[in-house]
């Protein structure tokens, strides 16, 4: 059984680290995003509480968020383990996620942290275009369309989202210095917490995280 928290502040890296970790341990990689699209998409009883808070523009409380999580790992396909990608994002929610798995009689293996510089991520996140049709991904310096400001799969315009300029970058990792980065001093001190180098390329960073995984399970 591998039980995994993947840290990270936005533009780190955890997406792409994520896949490849669940594909390599074979377990699920668990985003609040999804779970929380996926209760309002199914009218659940949280995702129906999850869309009272979003109809008003309120963020989702974290009794909600931490209740679908918590749902999600007591499913079948997390009997052998779990990657959540990005959660808790505060002391709050780590506490609860904590009594909840000894609980069930299992315990968090690992924390990963992929830590980059602050003016990397800038770089990172305020380079990245999406295609406005059919989705696909690129990037103005790691992975530019042939013809800029076109799709090369589908010859539609490429743009950037609202999330990815520059004031709402600030924003999102304001609020990750504030509220998630704390975690980092809480798993410290029940030692599970490990800083991976975020700057390298994709195998060669996932290769430091299993390297770390398996040294402390």
């Amino acid at each position: 059984m591998t039980d995994i928290i993947l840290f990270g502040a936005p533009g780190a890296g955890k997406g792409t680290q994520g896949k490849n970790l669940s594909e390599k341990y074979r377990i699920p990689q668990i985003s609040t995003g999804d779970i929380l699209r996926a209760n309002v998409k199914n009218k659940t009883a949280l995702g129906l509480k999850a869309k009272e808070f979003m109809d008003k523009g309120a963020l989702v409380s974290d009794d909600v968020v931490v209740g679908m999580v918590i749902d999600r790992i007591k499913e079948p396909d997390c009997e052998k383990g779990f990657l959540l990608d990005g959660f808790p994002r505060n002391i709050r929610q780590a506490d609860v996620l904590d009594a909840t798995i000894k609980a069930m009689g299992r315990k968090i293996d690992c924390v990963i942290g992929i830590e980059v510089e602050r003016k990397e991520l800038v770089r990172r996140l305020g380079g990245r275009r999406v295609c406005r049709k059919c989705g696909d991904n690129y990037h103005t310096i790691f992975s530019p369309p042939i013809n800029m400001g076109i799709c090369d799969k589908c010859g539609s315009e490429i743009y950037q989202r609202e999330d990815d300029k520059e004031d709402t970058i600030e924003a999102r990792l304001k609020v990750y210095e504030e509220e998630t980065f704390p975690l980092v001093d809480y798993y410290k001190k029940k030692a599970l917490y490990v800083a991976i180098d975020g700057i390298g390329g994709v195998d060669q960073i996932t290769g430091a995280i299993v390297k770390a995984i398996e040294s402390h399970k």
